[in-house]
């Protein structure tokens, strides 16, 4: 079975391109759908039934996994037992008939301006991390781009004068996108002044460096941005994605077309971006159940 596993997973990042953060995640539910089977006794994949998937999903369940953690897993077997049946792998493809669990829809949290102005304006920029931190925010309230496009950009994927930066998101798929005048001082401010400083006299082809001169995890981005929400005093559960969800919220709230906000967001499809016009729906709900004499 990890045979089969390992040729899905060659498949998957050289014929289909997934991003890293999506190999990890297939990689993940499969070796667990795989210490299930083993536990159960079965060791050839022709032997699994549509009960054992099902047992599996209702463990998941009772494991408080939720819906969307569970509905991911499914998905992974689904497609893995797809691919196989497709090699002539395996005979018969037993999930086809297994629908994929009904998910309830779940609007991410979204900063007000006042909060976001906050968490961007708390960096002490007379320091060196303070420069790099306040670039990084500002950047990424500015493009809306996901963290590990954040993290993975290099300096040369900044073109100034043109007003933009290249990404590379899921899939390795380019997108470019406008950088707003405030993240373009901010970036300039830390290339000339701060980013030197972090180089210590080496080479580095990053444009975020941490103290040691090293590409910038994510996990550390993840520190700052909890640094900075505890500093502006923000109650909110905010996380580095919550940048991203009021990026895009705010274009809408402003008039910003869908289609656009789709394109750069990097969403393949619309129905993603649909659920930023579902938070503004709410908040006009929230906005009439306070302020209508009969709500």
């Amino acid at each position: 079975m990890e045979e089969f596993i390992k040729e899905f997973m060659d498949y998957l990042s050289v014929e289909r391109g997934l991003s890293k953060n999506t190999l990890e995640s297939y990689g993940r539910d499969l070796n667990k759908y795989a210490g299930y089977l083993k536990k159960k006794g079965i060791n050839n994949l022709e032997r699994v039934k549509r009960p054992d998937i099902q047992d599996f999903m209702m463990g998941l369940k009772d494991g408080k996994l939720n819906a969307s953690s569970i509905a991911r897993n499914l998905v992974a077997i689904k497609v893995f037992h797809r691919y196989l049946t497709s090699q002539r792998l395996l005979k018969e493809d037993v999930t086809s008939v297994i629908e994929t669990p009904k998910l309830w829809k779940t609007l991410p949290d979204v900063l007000d301006l006042k909060e976001v102005e906050a968490i961007l304006d708390s960096p002490n920029t007379r320091l060196k991390q303070g420069l790099r931190d306040k670039a990084a925010l500002e950047l990424m309230y500015a493009t809306g781009m996901r963290v590990s496009e954040l993290v993975n950009l290099k300096l040369t994927d900044l073109h100034m004068e043109m007003g933009f930066v290249r990404c590379l998101g899921k899939g390795q798929k380019e997108r470019i996108i406008p950088v707003g005048s405030k993240a373009k001082e901010a970036l300039q401010k830390y290339i000339e002044k701060a980013r030197p400083k972090f180089l210590k006299q080496k080479e580095s082809k990053s444009l975020f460096l941490t103290r040691l001169g090293k590409p910038m995890s994510r996990q550390t981005f993840w520190m700052i941005i909890k640094h900075y929400v505890k500093d502006a005093r923000i109650k909110k559960r905010v996380t580095p994605h919550t940048l991203r969800h009021s990026f895009a919220t705010h274009l809408l709230q402003n008039g910003a077309d869908l289609r656009i906000v789709q394109e750069l967001l990097g969403h393949t499809n619309i129905s993603t971006t649909q659920i930023y016009t579902h938070i503004n729906k709410e908040r006009l709900k929230q906005i009439h159940q306070k302020f209508h004499p009969r709500p």
